[in-house]
This record gives C-alpha cells, structure tokens and sequence, in this order.
C-alpha cells in the first residue's frame, strides 16, 4: 500500500511539472485568456438576479406543524387569520368614531370583494383597542386602529405592499394629526431585499477598495493591488454570471440575502490566494530568480496547496444541500461555484502574471541586492515567539488557548434565536415606524396575532369546554389577550370561530412581545408543549390542537435551522476530513485539525452572544447568521489548515518535526495572518448594509477570522502538532520527531538532509523559503 502511495506521488509530481511547464510557457495567452473571458461574460451573460424575497414555502421544514395547521385552519373556515401585512392607523390624542366605524365598513367592503381594483384582497380584518383589551394588550384606548389584509396565495411581498399603499391613499386618507402607514412581514421582507439591492455594489465597492489599500500597503506595490483587483474583477464577473446560468438549467440559485455575502467571500478568498502567491514570488524574485523561473515554482509549491483550499472551501459550502430547509440549500450550489471559480482564477490568473511581470509587480519597492545574493536555505529562520511557544510547552499552550476559547464561547449559553423581520429593519424605515406606532397603542404581539386550531368529528357539541379552554390558554407565559367564545360567541360567528362543518373550531391570541422575536418564539413552543394538558383540563374530548400563525411558523424555521445545523456540520467536517487527509496521506492530522475549526466557530458566536446580544441588548441573534457563520468559518478555517499544514509539512521533508513545525508555521503564519485580516475586513464591510442580521454576519465573521488566524491556526495548530508528534502523520511516515525534541537553528537544504529523507530534485526551489 505504502508503495502504491509513492508511485501516485511520483506519478502527480511528474504531470504536475509537466503541466507547469505548460503554463508558464503559454503565461501570456493565458492571462489574455481570463481578461477576454470576464469581459465577454459581462457583455454577453445576465447578471446575477436572485429572489427578491424569500417566501414562507422556502424557509418552513417540509413538516412544520404550523404550515401543516395553517392549512387546516383555511380548508376548515375558507380563509386564513394569517395576515402578512397590516395598516396602521394611529393619533395619540383618540380616533374618533367615525373613522373607525369607516375603516370597519372597508374591511367588510374588502371581504366581500366590493372594492374595485384590491381583487388580490381576500379579507380584512379590522382591530380598535376598545375599552375591555385589558393593560397587558391595549395600554391605550380608542387610539389605534389595525386593518389586517388578506391576501390570495398567488400575492407576492411586492404587490402586498403596493396595495395596502395604494389602499392607504385612496381609501382611507389623512387626518390632521394622524399616523397612517402599513406594516408586517410581508412588507419587511420587500424592504429588505430592495435594500439589498440598492447596497449591494456599496459592498463590492467598498470590498475592491480595501483590498487594494491592504494589498498596497502590505507589499508596498500598486501593481500587487492592481493584480488582485484584477483577479478579483475577474473572478466575480464570471461567478455571477455562471450562477445565473447554472440557475436558468438547474435551479440553482442564490437567495437575495446571499449575495452580499457572496460578494465578500469571493473577494476575499481571491485576495488571500493573491497574498499566499506573492509573498512566494517576492521572496524567489528577491534570490534572484528570474520571472519564468519563479512561475514554474509557484506551481510546483503553491499552487497544489491552494488547489486543496479551494476545493475544502467548495465542498464545505456546498455541503449545504444537506439542509432540511429550502432556503439554506438555496446557499450551497451557488456559493460553491464561485468558491471553485474563485479557485482557478487565483491558481491561473495570477501565478501566470506574476511570472509574465516578475518584479514590476513589486515596484517601486526595492528588492535587496544582498538578498539576492544569499539563497533562502543559508539564511537563519525566523520564527515567532507565539509558535516557537506552542511547540515547546504545547501543554501550557493547549491550556491556555482553550480557556480563552472557553471563555468566548461561553455565550453560547445564552443564544437567543429569532426571526424578528420588523424589528431588525432600520428604525427610520416607514415598516419599522408603523409597527412601532401599533405597539404604542396595543402589545408587541399585535403584529402577528397567533391562532390556536381545535379539529376533531364533534368539536361544534363541546361549546362550553371551548370557553374554558380560553382562560387556561390566556394564563400561558406572554399572553396579553385571547380572543375565543367569550368575546365572539360561537353560535352568533358561525364560520369565523367555528367551522360551519362542526368539526374545528380557533381561538386568537396576542402576545405581549415580538411575535417574530426570540421571546416569543420560546413562548409558543412552551405553549405547545403544554397544549394537550390544557385541552385535557378544559374538558375537550376527541379533539386534535395546533398552533398556527406567523410566531409558530419562525418557531418551525428555527427549529428546522437547527436541525440543518445538525446534518450539515457533521457533513461538512467529513468532507473536509477527506480532503485533507488524501492531501496529507495521513489521518490522524485531518483529525483534529477538522475538529479546531469547532473551537473557532463556538468563540466566534459565544463572542458574538456576548457582544451584540447582551452587551448592546440587542436580544437575540437572526437565525440564519448561525447558519452562515458557522459554515463559512468552518470552510475558511480549514482552507487556512491547508496552508499552514502543507507548508508544515514540506519543511518536514528536510527538518526535524520540532524545527519543521516552528520554520513552517512561522514562515507561513504571516501571510496567513494578513490574509485574516484582510478577510475579517472584508465581511465587516457587511455594516453597510442597514439591517441587523447582515451586521451580526460582519461581527460573527469578522472575529471569527481573526480568532482563527492569530489564535487557532498559528498557535493551536502547532502544539498540537508539536504534541501528538509523528504520530499525526500516521498512516504515513512524513514526518520524523528527533530523539531530543526540536533542535535550534541546523543547517537546511540540500546539503542537510536528516537520515533517510529524500534529497530534492535538481534545480527545485528550496521548499524552507519564507514563504
């Protein structure tokens, strides 16, 4: 087996150098190749469209209770109690009469379908915080008036708003004094995604920029910012346009709320690669190698590594299709694609300048000529304090990194999750300002209004056990009212609170806080938890309840969130084990650097809790941010594994375990960490966009990247490695531990080769250069 091993290894060697030797020959019709490519796929291709808004279909789990009640509750009554968008009718001073008994006759008007021109009005439904709602749900009295709209399931978010403003100017007016305006999710989420993509080229603007700014500050070169952006531009281009095409023949598609991040993503794993790729050139350019030289060697030693990357990154955003949710699958396809496309862009494009241009790219910084004269194996090396640390008291370093990771994601503890659409829009928007004058004169809850469904063959013949069930009900944690037979007797509404077939009754309730927020999502699932005692204390036999309504749907999204989390982490972190594992030809390695990548989400989220959640008193984190964030850190983590690993263990070919891991990790601890920053950047960028998951994303992502690279990647890693010794190359035998632990600076390159190690071939670039 061992054998067979070598022979693949030689056997890829060999191709590969024939293929470099390829490429940099046809460098030139190369780079031509992708800038003509970019710019046809420009002219000639649709960009990226996305959805515009995210329908409930997508985001519930195939089985939600809710959606399942929801239906129930329709075919039983003929119509929903789901409303997606609500009028707001508001003066702090007392509506009169008149107006409310009008907004009452426009919603009988709408029902009954005798407004022309609102044909996708099903029903509405009015509210009047009348005198008897109690404090709890009407602080105020006959100040705020609510017209809930019902719409026909083929009403998109779009035409929803556009009705009920169309509603507000022509049917109902403005009175001195009076706050009129339309509020809900449907209307938050058309917010939202127009608000998307309005910023969107904000955020690619203001990522190309601090790109170059990062890249010319850190090579001190225009032309390597030049460079990158080009190979950004280039790969951004053909990536949404590929989606777009991939999504016309294969639905593949990328949510509107995906875009920006991937935007970001592209972005920055297009600079990273650049960074990696020309920190090696500097370096080879400033020994005096000539251009075509240092293009052969960046494909002989960067470019498989990064290949790798690339793929891990791929195959762990696509793993997303593992989801039970619609919308989350939504991520994977198309964010794999561009990662891929983002891939071979960098592992081309830019090694291919970089050898065309050679060290003009580098201008007007100054190469030493003394540096040029003195080859990379003959200088000492240089290590950091902090990885020279973790490989020679790894246990006091495992130590203390684990606490300190500890401690951050100790948050976790109190992970709030919600889905608050409303409240989450800027508080200048007229959605958020609406929803805000209804909660001054009702509770929170008014936005969404819950529904509690009893079906079963004799429901109509148990009246008074119906009455009782409505108190138990409105005892429940975060009630502020039911509305049941005690206000809307049974036998005068037939239709509306019982089913005109006897076989199902509702019952509405308000909470007092946000129906969509993490408060109130934890009430109703502690309502159905509780729900089959209380039907049972009220006496009800035979029957069946549900819970429907918006706040019980978000409960399902969460749960079901949760639940992907569940089947798309474990996904993830076998196919990334597999890859790195076939790279290394090693398992115990893949193992636990696979499972530090762990470390780094749980403290970027226990940080983010901590952060946004309770010290800002934000209250609650999206549910999608943990989704994402967790993901994407996972992904991103271990395509910086790769590189620090695979540089790890080219230097182990001519090294000592101790001194490998300490010259590797040093030499590639710095782009590493540059990279990290740029990357953590790169997603706070995200700030621009005014809504707050995208800024949980930016915080998340942005510590999240930093935590890895300055304290996972390039601390942990290496005790680690440093610990487990040359058991972590097992199966194979690449690594070698010597007998006294890591030595001091030792003669390196080929004429210090340790016993048994292969000697480089003739002319190769010597593998322990800075990177």
């Amino acid at each position: 087996m061992a054998a067979v091993a070598r022979l693949a290894g030689r056997l890829f060697r060999a191709v590969g150098r024939v293929l470099a030797r390829i490429f940099v020959a046809f460098r030139y019709p190369v780079i031509l190749a992708w800038i003509g490519g970019a710019v046809v796929a420009a002219i000639a291709l649709p960009a990226l469209g996305g959805s515009d808004v995210t329908s409930f279909a997508d985001l519930v789990p195939p089985h939600s209770s809710a959606l399942q009640a929801e239906q129930v509750s329709t075919h039983e009554f003929g119509f929903p109690l789901l409303s997606e968008t609500v009028i707001v009718i508001r003066n702090s001073r007392g509506l009169p009469a008149s107006r409310t008994a009008r907004l009452v006759s426009l919603a009988a008007r709408l029902s009954s379908d005798r407004v022309p021109g609102f044909s996708s009005i099903e029903g509405a439904i009015p509210l009047v915080n009348a005198v008897g709602g109690g404090p709890a749900f009407s602080p105020e009295h006959d100040t705020t008036a609510l017209l809930y709209l019902l719409f026909k399931p083929s009403a998109v978010p779009y035409e929803q708003q556009a009705v009920a403003a169309r509603l507000l100017s022509t049917r109902i007016g403005h009175l001195p004094g009076e706050y009129e305006g339309y509020t809900g999710p449907a209307p938050a989420e058309q917010y939202q995604a127009n608000k998307i993509n309005t910023l969107l080229n904000w955020v690619s603007l203001g990522t190309i920029l601090l790109v170059a700014l990062a890249i010319a500050v850190h090579f001190r070169a225009p032309g390597a910012a030049l460079l990158t952006v080009g190979a950004v531009a280039i790969s951004y281009l053909l990536a949404n346009r590929v989606i777009e095409q991939f999504g016309r023949l294969g639905g593949v598609s990328i949510p509107a709320e995906a875009q920006p991040v991937l935007v970001v993503l592209v972005f920055g794993m297009v600079t990273d690669y650049s960074i990696f790729f020309m920190s090696r050139a500097r370096t080879l350019l400033g020994e005096g190698r000539k251009p075509r030289t240092v293009g052969l060697a960046l494909m002989r030693e960067i470019v498989p590594i990064i290949a790798v990357a690339g793929v891990t990154v791929a195959v762990g955003t696509a793993a997303l299709e593992a989801a039970s949710i619609r919308y989350l699958r939504g991520f994977g396809p198309g964010l794999a694609i561009a990662v891929l496309i983002a891939m071979v862009v960098a592992t081309t494009f830019v090694p291919a300048a970089l050898s065309a241009a050679g060290r003009w790219i580098f201008w007007p910084a100054r190469l030493e000529p003394a540096q040029e004269q003195v080859p990379a194996s003959a200088r000492p090396a240089r290590r950091r304090w902090s990885i020279r640390m973790a490989v020679r008291h790894p246990v006091v370093t495992l130590i203390v990194v684990l606490a300190l990771v500890g401690a951050a994601a100790s948050g976790l503890s109190r992970l709030a999750v919600g889905n608050a659409l409303v409240r989450d829009l800027p508080a200048g928007s007229e959605v958020h300002q609406a929803y805000a004058q209804a909660s001054r004169g009702f509770s929170q809850g008014v936005l969404a209004p819950g529904e509690l469904v009893i079906t079963g063959s004799n429901v109509a013949g148990q009246r008074a056990a119906l009455s009782r069930l409505q108190p138990l009900i409105a005892r429940q944690p975060d009630m502020a009212q039911v509305f049941g037979p005690r206000q809307i007797p049974l036998a005068r509404r037939l239709g509306f609170s019982l089913a005109r077939s006897g076989t199902a009754a509702r019952l509405v309730f308000f909470l007092r806080s946000d129906p969509l927020g993490a408060t109130g999502i934890s009430a109703v699932e502690t309502l159905r938890g509780r729900l089959p005692d209380l039907v049972r204390q009220a006496g009800l036999t035979g029957v069946s309840a549900a819970v429907a309504g918006d706040t019980a749907l978000s409960a399902d999204i969460v749960g079901g969130t949760i639940d992907s989390l569940e089947r798309v982490i474990p996904v993830v972190l076998l196919a990334i084990f597999v890859i790195i594992a076939l790279y290394l030809r090693a398992l115990v390695a893949p193992l636990y650097l696979v499972l530090t990548s762990l470390l780094g989400v749980a403290a970027s989220l226990g940080l983010t809790v901590w952060v946004l959640q309770v010290a800002l008193g934000w209250g609650q984190i999206d549910y999608y941010v943990l989704f994402t964030v967790g993901v994407l850190l996972i992904s991103l983590g271990s395509d910086y594994n790769v590189f620090l690993v695979g540089r790890i263990w080219q230097q182990a070919r001519r090294r000592w375990l101790g001194e490998a891991i300490e010259v590797g990790a040093s030499r590639a601890s710095r782009p590493i960490t540059t990279a990290g920053f740029v990357l953590a950047s790169s997603f706070a960028l995200l700030v621009i966009v005014p809504l707050r998951p995208f800024r949980e994303i930016a915080f998340a992502m942005a510590v999240g990247l930093l935590v890895d690279t300055l304290l996972v990647r390039t601390v942990l890693v290496p005790a680690l490695l440093s610990l487990v010794g040359a058991r972590s190359a097992w199966p194979g035998h690449a690594l070698r531990e010597t007998p006294t632990g890591p030595t001091e600076e030792a003669p390196t390159g080929p004429t210090a080769v340790p016993p048994g190690a292969a000697a480089p071939p003739p002319g190769a670039a010597a593998p322990d250069a800075a990177i």
